[in-house]
């Protein structure tokens, strides 16, 4: 296209969209043009859009300057279908609207809802989203039904094409049809009344070729996202019925869709899973075509999921028992196993569901009796405890990523998905294998949705010469051979087609479908400019070109971050990216980065290499948090944080005048507190003298004109604990509340770090309490009957985040090392616990001190004063934030539990992840803190809640600030609730 083409586009785009939501830099740019897939295009422009308004008149303005356009969700496709090189439409943040119908049966949803949202939405009325992909927890609406991405327990029964009521789509011309709106039905009948002649026209064609009807009921009576959807042709009388319908699985090639109306699905509350073991995969797939067959009293299917996995996959997530079975077949001789052969071992993942306990065991009977008749490696055995299930499909859901965070660095993971009608099931799953491995494709594996003949298969592929471009090309001859023409199959079933298998749409299909296809394409957008290339190709080696590098970046094997070599792209980490939809996504740091040292390592476009270094260090650096959430919902556990701490680091290098300031604040930390405590004082001065309104209006213009940290209401005072306060009188102790005997033992000792930020920070000028939180701290465990224990030198004592947030990592690790020998001393050698009254704190001392018990104020309460004090709970509403550091360290039900011993009606706000406070940063950078916690403060009006709690000072001043209500420390709802158990015992 004609560069000028682009800048007339953009001139009037910039009239109705914010010039903050176009993005045209390199930088953006090439972070928008990666998605979970192998191929990588480079779009022109990149629009983040808010409503259907913009997107009705982005078409009409695209389509007068005759330019393609691609839309976006989550990117967590895998077909090349959410890429493009000219406009890309991003659907995402801004598109997260809903509504429940009042039964529950229906759900009213706009594309940029994460489907694991939807679920819990519909969890409270035992409803749920029958499309249960993989990546169910990351991957949209949009994405989810323009795929038709059914998952795990979603065969062809209840995908999103049989789930789907209506669709509200903007169509290229840019007009706006909602399916289920008679007003909007009877005017499109109206201004389009070729449109519906002609869907009319089409439906009665495909049903008079008999031959053609047939074909399409039977290549859908299996999962099929191969080409654009046809059934609705034979299924639907309903010209709108059958628009709606086509628009799943049409990967945004028809038009854009806005809104989705879907039946929901009764959620069964008795579930049970077993992860069964054969001896060979044939074996397994006759299994699995047996218990298929299955049906309890009620006609419905007795096993929901059959989920395979064979041993590559078992060996890429280090089974146990495929462990097991590998020793023993190398140290003994089993029964129809040559000796050292353990590419046999298949494990199929069973699952039934039932409405009622009786009826779960009922099923679990039926399923062992048929699987009597087989040979399994060990005993059948199902579990209904949920907490034990959940590994299992925790281990199938990761699969992917996690064989593919086992590949060659250099080489790219492909994942190839196709389908086999169930009869052909053994013998075409074992004839694939032997395909794959006849490829010289020895690390590949074999999994997915055994119960409905739907495979996918994952290659640790290299495009680096010619000869590997040409033997994946031709196993995709054989898989077409194999697939569509000996068994009649799918060759995409549920991945979508993309660019990957555009080329073999007609090969399996067929001339007289593929023409229907065409012609549908034609009807709905007649210039080809929606997702060109997608679906509809006519390059027949378009599967074979623009893959994506994945370059390594250069980093020490022995350090955290090396992990991000690992990285496949798959974007599940984005979904716990609190800067994702702001500035960039944990996924897209990586991307940028490799980008970064492939061009410093080759040194051949220096300008480009010192343009992405520039535009990278707002939305890269400054507004990463480094809180390491993302790593919670990467199946490698990558840490993006880890890799900015690196950059930071080569920023600061030593020497240089930052590493010399923080190395000397580092060496006075004591000094540097000191020093701290009358700024806060002249700060809390000021907003005395000058009110919150003047002391607000003025700090925030020094902010925005100096760049000097933001000042808010929640500012705290200057505090300092009192020197009597640290010479306990436990005598007194001893008298009021403890066990003497347990005293004089020295088991209620406790060793009491209050973290430099609260040794420093006191109370804000309105506070709902009064005492600082160290002084509530030693009151509460008084009131518990500890005695307290201080370190020695605390004023010069640090964790080191601070110096880790910075990228110091080194010194970091210096006064890491300083504060454990503080805390081994005073805790006699680890004799006693230690406790900690700031988690992100806490959890760096359990990152890097092991030889003692450490404790944050949550755990430490739960564990040891829970039985030591009399709670009586208050009817109050209280708000919880469960901070980073808390769900890293597997504590968020900790404090959640807690605050129910005190409150009955504890709020826990639903979207509310990481603050973004990070730190220091939400003084810094207080757009990041504001963005994520954008979606708190209308939850906190919504259920009356006047104040919240957490166990992170700098996370309670941001909350404080962007939530209406002052946050304090759970200490204080704690001891607020209770009174000493001996009190109790004398009443």
């Amino acid at each position: 296209m004609e560069k000028s083409n682009y800048m007339a586009f953009l001139q009037e785009a910039r009239q109705f969209i914010p010039q903050e939501r176009i993005y045209t830099d390199e930088l953006r740019r090439l972070a928008w043009g990666t998605d979970a897939g192998f191929y990588r295009l480079i779009p022109q422009i990149v629009i983040r859009s808010e409503g259907e308004e913009e997107i009705s008149r982005l078409l009409k303005l695209a389509g007068s300057h005759n330019l393609p356009v691609t839309f976006r969700a989550a990117g967590t496709s895998l077909s090349g279908q959410a890429i493009s090189d000219s406009i890309l439409i991003v659907a995402g943040k801004h598109w997260e609207g809903y509504s429940i119908s009042p039964d529950h049966e229906e759900i009213t949803l706009q594309p940029g809802i994460i489907g694991q949202r939807v679920n819990e939405l519909l969890a409270p009325f035992g409803r749920k989203f029958a499309p249960d992909p993989a990546s169910v927890k990351s991957a949209m609406v949009g994405g989810i039904v323009m795929n038709n991405a059914s998952g795990m327990n979603c065969g062809t029964h209840a995908n999103s094409d049989k789930v789907l009521l209506s669709a509200r789509i903007v169509l290229a011309d840019g007009t706006v049809l909602d399916t289920g709106d008679s007003v909007s039905r009877a005017a499109f009948e109206v201004t389009h009344r070729d449109f519906i002649r002609r869907i009319c026209t089409l439906r009665d064609e495909v049903r008079a070729d008999g031959k053609l009807a047939e074909r399409i009921r039977y290549k859908y009576s299996i999962k099929n996202v191969t080409g654009l959807n046809l059934l609705p042709f034979v299924r639907f009388d309903d010209p709108f019925d059958i628009i709606a319908h086509l628009m799943v699985g049409s990967e945004g090639t028809l038009a854009f869709l806005s809104q989705v109306t879907m039946k929901t699905e009764y959620d069964y509350p008795c579930k049970a899973s077993a992860m069964l073991y054969f001896k060979t995969i044939k074996e397994a797939c006759r299994a699995v075509v047996a218990m298929k067959k299955l049906t309890g009293a009620n006609g419905e299917w007795t096993v929901k999921g059959a989920e395979l996995l064979d041993w590559k996959s078992l060996a890429s997530v280090s089974d146990p028992v495929f462990l097991k079975y590998k020793g023993e077949i190398c140290s003994s001789t089993l029964p129809g196993v040559e000796p050292g052969d353990e590419t046999g071992l298949t494990a199929v993942l069973t699952e039934t569901k039932a409405r009622s306990t009786e009826e779960l065991r009922q099923n679990i009977r039926a399923i062992e009796q048929c699987l009597s008749a087989f040979q399994t490696y060990t005993p059948v055995c199902f579990t209904d405890k949920p907490e034990e299930y959940s590994k299992y499909w925790a281990i199938r859901s990761g699969i992917f990523p996690s064989v593919g965070g086992t590949r060659k660095p250099g080489t790219t993971c492909l994942i190839e998905d196709v389908a086999f009608h169930i009869e052909d099931l053994p013998e075409a799953t074992a004839e694939l294998q032997q395909l794959i491995a006849r490829h010289g494709y020895e690390d590949a594996c074999i999994y997915g949705h055994a119960l409905e003949g739907n495979y996918h298969f994952i290659l640790n592929q290299s495009f680096s010469s010619e000869a590997e471009v040409k033997r994946y090309e031709n196993l995709m001859n054989d898989v077409k051979t194999l697939v569509a023409d000996k068994y009649d199959g799918s060759l995409k079933a549920e991945h979508g087609t993309g660019r990957n298998m555009a080329p073999f749409v007609r090969h399996e299909w067929g001339d007289a479908a593929y023409e229907v296809m065409k012609a549908v394409k034609n009807l709905f957008d007649p210039k080809g400019l929606l997702n060109p290339g997608v679906i509809f190709n006519d390059d027949p080696k378009c599967h074979i070109k623009n893959f994506k590098p994945l370059p390594l970046i250069p980093l020490d094997t022995q350090n955290p971050a090396a992990k991000v070599n690992r990285c496949i792209e798959c974007g599940f980490c984005e979904v716990n990216c609190l800067s994702c939809g702001f500035t960039l996504s944990s996924r897209q740091r990586i991307v940028l980065q490799r980008e970064i040292a492939r061009l410093r390592q080759n040194g051949e476009a220096p300008e480009r290499l010192a343009l992405l270094e520039k535009q990278y260090r707002y939305p890269g650096n400054q507004t990463c948090a480094g809180d390491g959430l993302c790593s919670m919902s990467c199946p490698m556990g990558i840490n993006t944080g880890d890799l900015t701490h690196i950059i930071r680091q080569k920023e600061l290098p030593q020497g240089s005048m930052g590493y010399k300031a923080g190395n000397f604040a580092a060496n006075h930390f004591a000094g540097i507190k000191s020093a701290l405590r009358p700024v806060l004082g002249l700060a809390n001065l000021g907003h005395s003298v000058l009110g919150t309104k003047a002391m607000s209006c003025i700090t925030k213009g020094m902010h925005n004109v100096l760049g000097i940290p933001l000042w808010t209401p929640a500012m705290p005072k200057a505090y300092s604990i009192k020197s009597s306060q640290l010479t306990i009188d436990n005598d007194t102790l001893r008298n009021k509340n403890a066990d003497k005997d347990s005293l004089a033992n020295g088991q209620l000792k406790v060793v009491y770090f209050p973290s430099c930020i609260n040794q420093t920070m006191g109370l804000p000028k309105k506070s709902p309490v009064e005492q600082a939180l160290a002084s509530k701290m030693i009151a509460l465990l008084q009131k518990g009957g500890y005695e307290v224990i201080f370190p020695e030198n605390m004023e010069k004592l640090c964790c080191g985040t601070i110096w880790e947030s910075k990228g110091m990592l080194d010194i970091a690790d210096r006064k890491s090392a300083e504060l454990e020998a503080a805390l081994w001393k005073a805790s006699e050698q680890g004799r006693y616990p230690v406790l900690c009254d700031q988690s992100p704190c806490l959890h760096r001392m359990r990152e890097t001190i092991h030889k003692m018990k450490l404790y944050e104020p949550a755990e430490f309460i739960y564990t040891f004063l829970r039985n030591r004090l009399v709670f009586t709970p208050t009817d109050r509403p209280v708000a919880v934030h469960i901070t980073c550091s808390m769900r890293k360290m597997g504590l968020a039900d900790t404090i959640t539990a807690l605050a129910r011993l005190c409150s009955s009606k504890v709020i826990i706000p639903e979207e509310v992840g990481c603050c973004g406070f990070a730190g220091d940063r939400g003084f810094t950078y207080p757009e990041l803190n504001a963005y994520a916690l954008r979606k708190l403060r209308l939850q906190i009006e919504a259920t009356g809640v006047s104040i919240g709690y957490s166990n992170s000072r700098t996370c309670e001043i941001g909350l404080t600030t962007n939530s209406g209500i002052p946050y304090v420390s759970i200490v204080y709802l704690v001891d607020e609730c209770t009174q000493p158990a001996t009190v109790k015992l004398n009443n």
